[in-house]
C-alpha cells in the first residue's frame, strides 16, 4: 500500500503544479522529475546509475514525439515569415466563413486528422491559423489538441496501430501466419470511433459556442461522425489500409462538408469577407506554392508507407540503434538498445520537406534568418517539456531495478499502477484501462508511448484474469485509446500549441476545462469496453 501510495505522489504533484498553480509545462515536468527520481531513489531502492540511464533514456525515446515539435515549429516559423502562411489564412478565410460548426469540422477534424496522419503535430499548425481566423487565443490552443484524438491510433509514422500490434504479438509470441494483423487489430479499436469521434465534434462546438454551438453545430458533427465511422470501418478491413485510416478520413470530413454546405445551399467559398489587404496577399503568392510543404510531406509519407518493402525495411531493418542504454531485465545487447528509427520516424520527414519546400516559397534570405529567430523564440521549451515527461515516464518503468542483477528488486510504479488497479478491479479492469491510458499519454504525451509504457502490463493482467485473447486485445486497445484522448491535456502539446501563437501561460487555462473533456471521453470509452466484454462482441 505505501509503494502504491508513493507511486501517485509524481503525478498528483504534476497534476498540483498545472492546475492548482498554473505552471507552465516545462517547469512542472522539471519539478515532476524531480519528485518522480526522489520517490524512485528512496522508496524503491533505484541507484542513481538507473535514475540516470533512464532520464537519458526516456530524452532518447521522446525524439519521436519532442523533434516533431521542434520541426513543425521550425516549418510553420519558415511559412510564417515567407508569408506563405497568410495565404493559407486568406484561402481558408474564404471557405464557410458563415458557418462556424463546419468551419470547424473542416479544420480541426478533418485537416487536423490529416496532418497528424502523417506525421506532422496540429497543435503546432492550427493555433496560428485559428487565431488569424478570429478565434481567441484559448479555443486556437483547444481546437487543436482534441480534433484528431479519435483517430491518432492510425498515424503513418510512429503509427500507434503499428506499435501496438507489435507488443501484442511479443506478449502473445505470435509470429508468422499465427501473428495478428493490423486489420484484425484496428476493427477492434474501430469499435470506439463512432461514438468518441462524436462526441468529439460536440466538444469542440462547445468550447467555441458552449451550448448554441452544440444546437447549431449538431447536424455537421452528427455527420461528420458518421463519416468517420464508415470510412474507418472499411480502411480497418483491409491490413494496407490501415495505417492509412487518418489520411482517408481527413480527406472524406473536408469533402463531406463542402458537400454538405452544398445540399444545404451555402457557397462552399465566401469572398465578401477578405478585406483588400486579404485580396493583396492572395497576389503575392500562387495557393499551391503556400502549400508546398505539407503536400510535399504527405507525398513523402505515402510513398515510404504505402510499399510494404519500403516500409518493412525502414521501420524492421533500418533501426539506428543506440546501444546499450536501455535499462530493463532483458540481458541481451539488442534488447538494451534503443531504436531511433530516424529514417522511418515523421521528424526526418517534416524537415526534409520545409528544406525541400525552401525555393519554392523563400523569395529573400533574410525570411530564413527570421523564421530561424523566431524558431528560437518559441521551440525550446515545448520540445523540452514534451522530453522532460518522456525521461518521468522511463524513471516510473524502471524504478527499483537493480543493474547488478538485472532484476527488480522491488516491482516498479508502473507495475504496481497497472496491477493494484486490476486487484481492485478485477473483472471489471475493463473499466480502469482507459483511464490508466489517460494517465500514460498524460505523462509521455503520445499514444505509441502510453503502449510502450503500460501496454505489455494491460495485456499480462487482462490475461491473468481469464478474459479471452480478442477480449484481451479488446482491453489493452482502451489503454491504448485512453493514451490518444490525452492529447487534449498533455502538458507539453498544450505548451507546443502556445508556443505557436506566442501565448505561453495561456495552456493552463486550457488544461482545466480539457480535463474535464477528457474524463468524460475516457470514461464513455470505458463504458463500451465494459459493454463489449460483457457481450463478447470480438
Amino acid at each position: 500500500m505505501v509503494d502504491l501510495l508513493f507511486s501517485i505522489v509524481p503525478i498528483l504533484v504534476i497534476l498540483a503544479l498545472l492546475l492548482i498553480w498554473r505552471q507552465p509545462a516545462d517547469i512542472t515536468g522539471v519539478i515532476g522529475w524531480a519528485a518522480v527520481a526522489l520517490v524512485a531513489l528512496f522508496v524503491f531502492n533505484t541507484s542513481i546509475e538507473v535514475i540516470t540511464r533512464s532520464t537519458a533514456s526516456g530524452l532518447i525515446k521522446s525524439l519521436p514525439v519532442s523533434l516533431i515539435v521542434a520541426t513543425s515549429l521550425l516549418q510553420m516559423a519558415l511559412l510564417q515569415t515567407t508569408g506563405a502562411l497568410k495565404r493559407i489564412i486568406v484561402f481558408i478565410k474564404s471557405i464557410s466563413s458563415e458557418n462556424r460548426s463546419v468551419q470547424i469540422m473542416m479544420i480541426s477534424i478533418g485537416f487536423g486528422t490529416l496532418m497528424v496522419a502523417v506525421g506532422a503535430t496540429p497543435v503546432s499548425i492550427l493555433p496560428p491559423i485559428l487565431l488569424a481566423l478570429g478565434y481567441s487565443a484559448y479555443t486556437s490552443i483547444a481546437l487543436p489538441a482534441i480534433g484528431y484524438d479519435a483517430l491518432c491510433t492510425y498515424a503513418l509514422l510512429g503509427a500507434p496501430v503499428v506499435v501496438f500490434v507489435d507488443t501484442v504479438n511479443k506478449v502473445f509470441n505470435k509470429v508468422g501466419p499465427e501473428a495478428y494483423t493490423l486489420s484484425q487489430v484496428g476493427s477492434i479499436f474501430w469499435l470506439f470511433i463512432p461514438v468518441v469521434s462524436t462526441l468529439i465534434g460536440f466538444c469542440m462546438l462547445w468550447l467555441v459556442g458552449r451550448w448554441k454551438g452544440v444546437k447549431d453545430g449538431f447536424v455537421p458533427c452528427i455527420t461528420t461522425g458518421a463519416v468517420i465511422s464508415v470510412v474507418s470501418y472499411f480502411t480497418n478491413k483491409v491490413d494496407n489500409l490501415v495505417p492509412l485510416t487518418g489520411v482517408i478520413c481527413g480527406v472524406a470530413v473536408i469533402v463531406t462538408m463542402a458537400l454538405y454546405l452544398k445540399i444545404t445551399g451555402k457557397k462552399i467559398f465566401e469572398r465578401q469577407h477578405l478585406t483588400p489587404e486579404d485580396i493583396a496577399c492572395e497576389k503575392t503568392m500562387p495557393l499551391w506554392k503556400s502549400l508546398m510543404p505539407w503536400g510535399l510531406l504527405i507525398a513523402i509519407v505515402l510513398i515510404l508507407n504505402l510499399p510494404q518493402d519500403i516500409f518493412k525495411i525502414l521501420y524492421r531493418d533500418l533501426l539506428f540503434p543506440i546501444k546499450g542504454l536501455a535499462v530493463g531485465p532483458e540481458v541481451t545487447p539488442v534488447a538494451n538498445d534503443i531504436n531511433t528509427r530516424w529514417l522511418w520516424n515523421a521528424y526526418t520527414w517534416i524537415f526534409v520537406s520545409t528544406i525541400l519546400a525552401i525555393p519554392f516559397i523563400v523569395t529573400k534570405k533574410s525570411q530564413i534568418t527570421d523564421a530561424l529567430k523566431v524558431w528560437l523564440k518559441r521551440a525550446p521549451r515545448p520540445v523540452f517539456a514534451a522530453a522532460i515527461f518522456f525521461a518521468i515516464g522511463e524513471i516510473m518503468g524502471t524504478s527499483g531495478f537493480d543493474l547488478a542483477t538485472k532484476t527488480f528488486v522491488k516491482p516498479s510504479m508502473v507495475e504496481i499502477l497497472a496491477t493494484n488497479s486490476a486487484n481492485f478491479f478485477g473483472s471489471l479492469y475493463s473499466l480502469v484501462a482507459p483511464f490508466i491510458g489517460l494517465l500514460g499519454g498524460f505523462i509521455t504525451g503520445s499514444e505509441a508511448s502510453t503502449i510502450g509504457m503500460f501496454g505489455k502490463y494491460a495485456l499480462k493482467t487482462a490475461s491473468n484474469l481469464g478474459f479471452s485473447p480478442n477480449i484481451i486485445i479488446l482491453i489493452a486497445a482502451t489503454l491504448a485509446f485512453g493514451g490518444g484522448l490525452a492529447s487534449v491535456i498533455s502538458p507539453a502539446k498544450l505548451q507546443n500549441a502556445a508556443a505557436s501563437i506566442d501565448k505561453m501561460g495561456e495552456e493552463n487555462k486550457v488544461i482545466r476545462v480539457a480535463f474535464v473533456f477528457s474524463i468524460i471521453l475516457t470514461a464513455v470509452t470505458a463504458l463500451f469496453a465494459i459493454a463489449y466484454v460483457t457481450l463478447k462482441v470480438v
